[in-house]
């Protein structure tokens, strides 16, 4: 695979998109002033931001990765961020069950982008 826009575009769109996705999920851990319709809400508007990413990004990623690899690119790259967003926003510590749990799920994504045994 060469490193052409529709292989590259994704894995930016996808970053990008989870960064939405995981303020829309956890950002609201900080807030406790705010009735829970309100926090539901306030997260739909942040995840119709996400979405205008993530769908494009697997539509223009499926020229070149096929659907399992996609997903297992989500996932990794949706620990990536959420690891930075626990740390930095909500002053979480990660530990080396964090670590470990996070290398299995990346293990499983190399085992599918590996192809076939």
């Amino acid at each position: 695979m060469t490193l052409s826009w529709p292989a590259i575009a994704p894995v930016l769109m996808l970053i990008c998109s989870n960064v939405f996705m995981t303020f829309a999920w956890y950002g609201h851990l900080k807030i406790h002033d705010r009735p829970l319709w309100i926090i539901v809400i306030a997260s739909w508007g942040i995840a119709f931001f996400e979405y205008w990413l993530a769908v494009p990004a697997n539509r223009i990623g499926r020229q070149v990765y096929d659907p399992a690899e996609l997903k297992a690119m989500q996932e990794v790259i949706t620990l990536v961020v959420f690891a930075g967003f626990a740390v930095t926003y909500l002053g979480e510590r990660l530990t080396i069950n964090h670590g470990i749990g996070f290398a299995l799920i990346a293990a499983g994504a190399w085992f599918v982008f590996k192809g076939p045994l």
